[in-house]
């Protein structure tokens, strides 16, 4: 599969703010690349370097940025590189007054399309996106999932290779949420095995979301502080994550925090979860039933889990920090 996004030493300032600091990463046809990390880390201003609506700070002839989308440099052939990319943003870009339909051949028209050839094509992606029963409703009478699939059916329309989305189901239902990750999920799949398929960039604060991508880039501070597939990110924290709940939960926080094999602890609904050195879980396991039990604790569940992305992230964040 050949790479259709890649990007080099990504750097963007704002006066004395660096918001991304040297960036690279590459995503390959028939993939989806998912940036997480909290609000604040730098992924939107990640996206809007691909994309076009900001220059890196290292621009010079043969310098350290890079941006390629589709084999095209978008520092230095910004239009075809434009011409490979499908965006849709963190706010609806809709005109609200408009009907579904007409969002869609304005969208479909200012791509090239010709006033003769955009209706099938863009009733095909309507129908794709779930929106071909709605095409006389107005966009502003739309609902947050229905308006973040008419964005998905404009970034479309052109069929682009690569597809940039900056939190697409932030706000959303999780019923939404789900459709429209199966929509994202049906569009790689039928593109992957193919010449031009595409490639999926997207970010996310969500970790079930994460979890569906092909690969994952912790972002913090600006920095990307690892990437790889999530079973690659999970792997080292294997035997090495123990959940535990039981009451009082404070006691039993502070009981973990004071074992000396316990790394870090944090709070999951009414357990907690807590990562302990490697070899250790046998030791920390015994060693933590024998103080709650002395300090008038009560264990419900005290065991080894299966890591999850959180406990990836908590790591990469505890390590930066």
């Amino acid at each position: 599969m050949g790479v259709l996004i890649a990007a080099l030493n990504l750097s963007k300032s704002f006066g004395g703010l660096s918001a991304v600091r040297d960036v690279s990463f590459e995503v390959h046809s028939g993939e989806i690349y998912g940036l997480v990390g909290p609000d604040g880390a730098g992924k939107t201003t990640t996206i809007r370097l691909l994309c076009g609506a900001y220059l890196p700070d290292y621009t010079v002839e043969g310098g350290e940025s890079r941006i390629m989308l589709g084999g095209f440099d978008m520092i230095h052939d910004p239009e075809k590189a434009r011409s490979q990319v499908g965006y849709l943003p963190q706010r609806f870009s809709m005109y609200e007054e408009l009907t579904v339909l007409e969002n869609i051949r304005f969208f479909a028209e200012v791509r090239g399309q010709a006033a003769s050839d955009w209706l099938e094509s863009c009733m095909e992606i309507l129908e794709f996106v779930g929106l071909a029963d709605f095409i006389n409703r107005k966009a502003g009478q739309l609902s947050g999932g229905m308006k973040q699939k008419l964005g998905l059916a404009a970034a479309l329309v052109h069929h682009p290779r690569v597809l940039l989305l900056d939190e697409p189901t932030t706000g959303v239902d999780p019923v939404t949420r789900q459709d429209f990750w199966q929509l994202i999920i049906r569009l790689v799949s039928s593109s992957g095995n193919n010449a031009n398929g595409t490639a999926v960039f997207i970010s996310t604060p969500y970790m079930d979301e994460a979890a569906r991508c092909t690969r994952i880039g912790f972002m913090l501070e600006g920095r990307l502080v690892e990437q790889g597939s999530p079973s690659e990110l999970q792997k080292p924290l294997i035997g090495r994550i123990l959940e535990l709940s039981g009451t009082p939960l404070p006691l039993l926080r502070q009981i973990a925090k004071k074992c000396k094999f316990v790394e870090d602890v944090q709070m999951f609904g009414d357990r907690l979860h807590l990562r302990v050195g490697a070899g250790k879980a046998g030791e920390a396991l015994s060693l933590l039933k024998g103080q709650i039990e002395k300090q008038g604790g009560q264990t419900r569940s005290l065991r080894v889990i299966s890591p999850i992305l959180e406990d990836v992230f908590m790591e990469f964040s505890q390590d930066l920090g």
